[in-house]
């Protein structure tokens, strides 16, 4: 057997089970800030947010589903809003299911695009940093894929 074969052995158990936390916890902190209010869902909506007060957004979710890929300016809004997070060192992941997604947040009941779940942003709740575990997780995970040049990595949702 090959280092090669070994390594690769190791890596898919380890990058699944590392997929499935990160999903968990992505499912546990949008409830947690949902509950805290402290949750922007929208591209328009979210895009205020980062323009007005971009110190108070801890973490960014961008959302498409397959059909979603050919949608040239939503494409544009993602790669507008990921250089911001970038720049102003906001961590940032994809989901590729934003029925899943609708699921968990609710279908944007609140004034606004409803169920336009493509960006969602999660603040501050106040001017005390907020603690998480979850949100801690999810900033590790994005750590760790940044370390192996995934800039924004993509999280499977749990079912």
């Amino acid at each position: 057997m090959t280092l090669e074969e070994v390594r690769g052995q190791d890596a898919v158990p380890e990058s699944t089970a590392r997929m499935q936390g990160a999903g968990k916890a992505l499912h546990e902190l949008l409830l947690s800030a949902q509950r805290q209010g402290c949750l922007t869902a929208g591209v328009y909506e979210s895009a205020k947010v980062l323009n007005v007060d971009p110190d108070n957004v801890t973490f960014c979710v961008l959302a498409a589903d397959e059909e979603d890929e050919g949608d040239i300016a939503l494409q544009i809004h993602f790669t507008l809003i990921q250089a911001f997070c970038c720049e102003n060192d906001i961590d940032i992941v994809r989901v590729g299911d934003v029925q899943r997604l609708a699921a968990i947040v609710g279908a944007g009941d609140e004034a606004g695009a409803p169920g336009d779940l493509h960006c969602i942003l999660i603040s501050n709740p106040n001017e005390d940093t907020w603690k998480d575990p979850a949100l801690e997780k999810l900033s590790l995970f994005c750590e760790e894929s940044r370390s192996f040049n995934d800039w924004v990595p993509s999280i499977t949702l749990p079912e």
